[in-house]
């Protein structure tokens, strides 16, 4: 089991894990009753208008406390930035499993997670980037 922690694939699936279990820490342990996030929107602060990701700490820290339509009312992009993480959070797992177990079909398994993980990326960030394009 071990020698498969050292596998490329697998480290970068922990990396990814740790990182999107790092953003629900953060959304957890900050409360959006008190709104004392430590990271700001710099275009908000630069230009004083808000941008698509405006609220999204709000939005992920109301999810994790059940409170959806006020999540909803911070960020209408939070619920499908939230799922995002967490699809991405239980396919890490699932794929590095199978990985470790079906050695057989290991090509095939990447390249169903990089698909199957752009396709969920573009659906779910799909308004920031045309965000983004709009104002280029």
């Amino acid at each position: 089991m071990v020698r498969f922690v050292k596998k490329p694939y697998v480290i970068v699936n922990i990396v990814l894990a740790g990182v999107i279990v790092m953003i629900m820490i953060y959304s957890a342990i900050f409360s959006p009753d008190e709104d004392e996030y430590p990271v700001v929107c710099i275009h908000e602060k630069i230009t004083g208008e808000p941008c698509v990701s405006c609220g999204l700490s709000h939005s992920f820290s109301l999810i994790l406390r059940g409170r959806l339509n006020e999540a909803y009312s911070w960020n209408v992009y939070g619920m499908r930035v939230f799922l995002f993480f967490s699809l991405q959070l239980i396919m890490r797992v699932f794929f590095s499993f199978c990985y470790i177990k079906f050695i057989d079909t290991r090509k095939q398994l990447i390249m169903m997670d990089i698909i199957g993980s752009v396709l969920l990326f573009l659906i779910s960030f799909r308004q920031f980037f045309i965000y983004i394009f709009q104002y280029c």
